[in-house]
């Protein structure tokens, strides 16, 4: 199952993207926001909810960095994707951060802390561009 939690409403989206590539289950983000991708097998793991209470805890730091929260647990089509977009075994658990561009630029086993999650968006050139802009 996937699914897009309420934390991606904080990225305040305007306009609708055309996909990038109909393969792509991320292709809605592409040049609109960062993903952070929670990969599980199931449900119940407590990785999980402790990357979503990291999440809920930093949702303005969130929504500064256009970064939204997208879940692949368990089977299904869309997870399946997901999976196989970043070659992540069936049993596996990730998380995986996606930057504007589609590309994966972070992959972690566990959940990942946010100072290490933002440092590593902070250094991002199109990131430094967009604190110049604002």
């Amino acid at each position: 199952m996937t699914r897009m939690l309420p934390l991606a409403a904080i990225a305040a989206m305007s306009g609708f993207a055309a996909p990038a590539s109909a393969d792509d289950p991320l292709a809605a983000h592409r040049w609109k926001s960062r993903v952070l991708v929670i990969v599980a097998p199931e449900g119940g793991d407590p990785r999980i909810e402790a990357q979503r209470r990291e999440a809920r805890a930093r949702r303005a730091d969130y929504a500064e960095r256009d970064l939204v929260l997208v879940e692949a647990i368990g089977t299904g089509a869309e997870a399946d994707r997901i999976r196989h977009r970043f070659g992540i075994g069936a049993g596996d658990f990730r998380v995986v951060l996606v930057g504007k561009d589609g590309e994966a630029k972070l992959t972690e086993a566990a959940p990942i802390p946010a100072a290490r999650l933002f440092s590593t968006i902070d250094a991002m050139p199109m990131r430094r561009d967009e604190k110049v802009r604002r």
